[in-house]
């Protein structure tokens, strides 16, 4: 590193996980409530908490979340008496969305209240993988690393991905509803969709680089996709399988093709999908041994995702 003095704050998950895929974790003094991923990190200090109770109900959260966004508040507070005493040099945040992690907007009135340093922001908007590798780039050139073994080793696995499903006809790409949230009904958009295609599947409801929409129930029984998979944000594989029942309690539900032919699938969204980072090509890996078993398995299941 160009210079031995630098102390980052990453206030969200993905930016932990660039900075440690670039050789940077010692650099790291304090984190978010919610970055836990490389488990080194876990004894930073926490400089950041929500607003929200995250153990109610999808509904609850979804509801609380718009009153707190109504109200102008943000749904998340950063504890700047914390970043303050840890001096930091850099900040990472992201400007994608209000309700994945502390904002850019949060981050810069919080650095204006500092009275000893002036952090300098480093933002990230990541839409689709390509903007991934773009930030891995970015933080790299930031910090006077080298990226290009990183890279080389994520666009690698991808290509992997791809040449294993390059003789596939059109019929055997299976037909895939992502589900991002259960109550309201949410699909996965953004880089979900392309996860979706790279791993062999044809990506239903949303648009690639977009924001996640809104779906309604009538929309998924007529579709009637081949294969449903669960990605609620911010919940890991148990909390998933009691959103994922309570939707299959739905009587309609068994009426689904992937309900019949038990192509239904659970995944750890918090730790994977849900996170713009280095990890995104093990969500890609964890979709293609979903999708196309008899061709991929990278051991995942089990831990990552689990058949309903």
């Amino acid at each position: 590193m160009k210079n031995e003095n630098v102390r980052i704050i990453s206030l969200i998950p993905s930016g932990t996980e660039i900075l440690a895929a670039l050789g940077l974790t010692d650099a790291i003094v304090g984190r978010s409530h919610e970055c836990d991923y490389p488990p080194e990190i876990q004894n930073r200090p926490v400089c950041t908490q929500t607003r929200l109770h995250t153990d109610a109900s999808s509904s609850d959260i979804h509801n609380g979340m718009n009153k707190i966004l109504q109200s102008a508040l943000s749904i998340y507070q950063i504890k700047t008496d914390v970043v303050e005493r840890l001096k930091p040099t850099h900040i990472i945040t992201q400007d994608q969305c209000d309700v994945c992690a502390v904002s850019f907007r949060d981050v810069e009135k919080a650095v204006d209240e500092l009275t000893h340093t002036s952090p300098e922001i480093i933002s990230l908007q990541p839409n689709l993988l390509e903007d991934v590798w773009n930030d891995i780039e970015r933080v790299a050139h930031i910090f006077g690393v080298d990226a290009v073994h990183v890279l080389e080793n994520l666009e690698a696995r991808v290509k992997i991905c791809q040449q294993k499903i390059q003789g596939l006809s059109l019929a055997e790409l299976p037909n895939v509803a992502c589900i991002e949230w259960t109550d309201p009904l949410m699909v996965g958009a953004n880089w979900i969709p392309e996860l979706v295609n790279l791993a062999g599947g044809q990506s239903l409801f949303c648009v690639t680089g977009q924001p996640s929409p809104n779906l309604r129930w009538e929309t998924l029984l007529v579709s009637n996709p081949d294969i449903i998979v669960f990605m609620p944000c911010g919940f890991d594989l148990n909390r998933t399988r009691q959103e994922a029942k309570l939707l299959t309690q739905n009587p309609e539900w068994q009426n689904l093709h992937a309900a019949k032919t038990g192509r239904v699938y659970i995944t750890d969204g918090n730790a994977y999908f849900n996170r713009p980072g280095p990890r995104l090509v093990d969500s890609l890996e964890i979709m293609a041994e979903i999708l196309h078993p008899e061709i991929f398995d990278y051991g995942y299941r089990g831990t990552a995702w689990e058949r309903l």
